[in-house]
């Protein structure tokens, strides 16, 4: 697990002059702890021509999370410049210079703050030494304003750009005692700033990995086993080749590491455009040995989960109290089976990848979360050097966790190394969805227990998840401090696992986004149960603001605090106490979830027709992701965003295993939420005297719950399992 960032006193700081004159700044800067065992350091550059523009490389991957806008905007902040002048570029891939370049976790903000704000400083710090020099007289009676240095006893100033070349030979500062500015004094942090690529987006440029054309350029596409693990074992090559238009088409021989991001059987098929290869492939006729996954299927095992909820739990992952006892002398009981499906990540842009071979080098333009593994990957599949391999990082059209994997650059990787030119290798949305790294499913079986005044005094889950190859499955844990862990005298959480021949990977929120709604609709249930309005009945949980135990990072440690000043907002804003005069079969739900070093808390209204349909009315969000949000533009577009995902999951979405095959395969079976669906999205930010954190994730989690309480507050009718079946809210 990663942890919060943490100050050091180990910085560095290298200045260069451009050629044709300027300043081109390096700061390194240290990590926080876990990525500081990492190899490398955190690097930002700045340019500085003559003419005052200001170039600002932006490090991480642009997801869409507007990350490409938001860390330029710290640096010009404190550089103090004016954001006219500033040109943000995509940085290379380059972690000796840059430090960990991934996008992921919502970290790009609390890893890269403070670091960033100190990079900023030290290029503002260097024009007024350069200043002081050109007029003879003390930095100190300088003033830098919007890329212009002031001397108000003479009258002087000069631009950013006049001072440069000189900025490049003057003392270094200190960054551990540099002062960075007051944030009462922040023009661009803090102000809503439209994304830098967002007329070029809108205007059809080329920006994103399946955009990129090259010379000579050949398009493929790659057929693998529909079960995962099987392998090839005959395909009609020759027939396909022979068709009109087909450059080549060849078997492909997986590498067997037992790791599904490395190489997979399959027939790659080239052809000067990617219609006539995908044409092509419906031609194609491969016999497969399917494998042992061929035996698994998603109603296999919901009866094997339910089969394992009756036993005693394999493991336990947290025993306070004693639950059972507590349980059998509880003043009322409450048991509910929760369950939810294998998510896939569906990004609008499918993978893809183009790549070079060439005298032993290959060159890759690719949309990925994570480049450096994939660098390394594809170094490894072609037997080639690491420094061999080139990864330019294009935008990327939705990630959500899937582009942390990179098992699509392996394959253009190779089969530009057979084919000898510019390959793009674009998968189809089958493929996509066919093919990914699934949210886990999982079943939960709770039992609790509440007193004669209602309050909770004993609660116990089993939760039956997947695990692979002698370990859980990627994001299939669950965290022993779960809410309301610590909160309850009596708990116990047991865990069973069950063998999963599948990949799977984090989804946008990993783990919160299904815990959340199992954790926060059972939390409802106890509510009615007892007889309290269900915001009365958290906040009762919660009890006195304090800091709960279980993590030595204290970003991470749940703080009840925080979270009670949320929910507070939350019934406030929605007029939560008004729900009672709702019209019929309209009603309000709640739900808070800690995910990502944020607290939120959010309320759905949503009306249900006598035929089941649902529509959603509106939904209110709060949010504290501590003292300071650096652009309140794209912070509202990813906590809406991430509402409207979660609300599009719980409606639509989730992937059926048949015989080890994802039966699903496009938007058609696995619906994102639709224009005319989407509800408004309230959204207020608490400021709190905490470090900044991310926010492409936690918004996400507490939204499911709140839609399917607000389902229950609007019909009586329990949703416990996912996605949402309409049939079951028919009046």
């Amino acid at each position: 697990m990663m942890t919060a960032p943490q100050s050091s006193r180990r910085f560095f700081l290298q200045a260069a002059a451009m050629a044709g004159g300027g300043l081109m700044l390096r700061v390194s800067l240290p990590r926080h702890a876990e990525a500081a065992q990492q190899a490398g350091v955190l690097n930002a550059y700045i340019r500085i021509a003559p003419d005052n523009t200001v170039t600002i490389l932006s490090k991480n991957p642009e997801i869409g999370q507007g990350i490409k806008t938001s860390l330029p905007m710290v640096i010009a902040e404190e550089l103090d410049v004016d954001w006219s002048q500033v040109h943000i570029e995509q940085a290379p891939l380059d972690e000796v210079k840059f430090g960990r370049q991934f996008a992921g976790g919502s970290l790009s903000t609390p890893m890269n703050y403070e670091a960033l704000r100190k990079v900023g400083a030290a290029g503002r710090h260097m024009m007024l030494a350069a200043a002081g020099q050109a007029w003879n007289v003390s930095p100190a009676e300088c003033r830098t304003d919007r890329g212009t240095v002031n001397h108000a006893p003479s009258g002087r100033s000069l631009t950013y750009g006049a001072l440069a070349e000189r900025a490049a030979t003057v003392a270094l500062p200190d960054l551990d005692t540099l002062p960075l500015k007051d944030p009462k004094t922040f023009r661009i942090i803090g102000q809503p700033i439209p994304g830098v690529d967002n007329a070029k987006i809108v205007t059809g440029q080329k920006l994103f990995g399946i955009d990129t054309t090259l010379p000579g350029m050949l398009c493929a596409v790659y057929e693998k086993c529909p079960v995962f693990g099987g392998k090839l074992v005959s395909a009609n090559v020759d027939d396909i080749k022979a068709l009109p238009g087909i450059h080549d088409a060849f078997i492909v021989r997986g590498k067997s590491t037992g790791d599904m991001q490395s190489l997979q059987d399959g027939v790659a098929i080239v052809a000067k455009n990617w219609w006539t290869a995908n044409k092509a492939r419906e031609k194609l006729q491969v016999t497969w040995d399917d494998g042992p996954t061929a035996q698994q299927s998603s109603a296999g095992f919901a009866e094997q989960a339910h089969k394992l909820a009756h036993a005693a739990p394999a493991a336990w992952l947290r025993q306070n109290g004693d639950a059972a006892s507590a349980l059998q002398h509880a003043a009322k009981r409450v048991e509910a089976a929760y369950s939810y499906p294998f998510l896939p990540h569906m990004p609008l842009e499918p993978q893809n990848c183009t790549a070079h071979f060439q005298d032993g080098k290959v060159v890759l333009w690719a949309p990925t979360q994570n480049p450096a593994p994939g660098r390394r990957l594809v170094a490894t599949t072609l037997g080639i050097e690491e420094h061999d391999v080139t990864v330019n990082v294009t935008r990327i059209g939705g990630g959500f966790g899937r582009r942390l994997r990179n098992d699509y650059m392996a394959e253009a990787a190779w089969i530009a190394k057979q084919v000898g030119v510019p390959v793009k290798l674009l998968w189809t949305r089958q493929d996509d969805m066919r093919h990914d790294y699934y949210r886990p499913a999982g079943f939960h079986f709770f039992k609790a227990g509440l007193d004669g005044q209602g309050k909770l005094t004993a609660f116990s889950d089993h939760f039956v998840t997947f695990g692979r190859n002698g370990g859980l499955a990627d994001s299939a844990a669950m965290d022993s401090n779960e809410f309301p862990a610590q909160l309850v005298p009596h708990l116990q959480y047991g865990q069973s696992v069950m063998e999963l021949g599948i990949p799977t990977g984090p989804l946008r929120a990993p783990r919160s986004n299904a815990m959340g709604f199992v954790f926060q609709s059972f939390i409802d249930e106890l509510a009615h149960e007892a007889g309290q309005d269900p915001v009365a009945f958290r906040l009762s949980l919660l009890g006195e603001p304090h800091v709960l135990k279980g993590s030595a990072d204290p970003m991470r440690a749940f703080n009840t605090g925080r979270m009670r000043d949320v929910l507070t907002k939350v019934a406030e804003v929605s007029s939560w106490s008004n729900r009672r005069s709702l019209p019929a079969r309209t009603g309000k739900g709640v739900a808070f979830y800690f995910s990502h070093m944020g607290y939120f808390a959010e309320v759905v209204q949503t009306t249900v027709s006598p035929a089941g349909e649902i529509k959603l009315d509106k939904v209110w969000v709060v949010g504290d992701v501590g003292r300071q949000i650096v652009n309140p533009s794209g912070a509202v577009n990813q906590v809406q965003g991430a509402a409207l995902d979660g609300l599009g999951a719980a409606l639509g979405q989730g992937v059926t295993l048949d015989r080890g095959r994802v039966v699903q395969g496009n938007f058609d079976s696995v619906k994102p939420l639709r224009m005319n669906q989407a509800p408004p999205v309230e959204v207020h930010f608490l400021t709190t005297d905490h470090p900044p954190t991310g926010l492409g994730e936690p918004a996400l989690p507490p939204v499911i719950p709140a839609l399917c309480n607000a389902l229950f507050a609007a019909t009586g009718k329990r949703v416990r399992s996912l996605p949402i079946d309409t049939g079951m809210l028919r009046a």
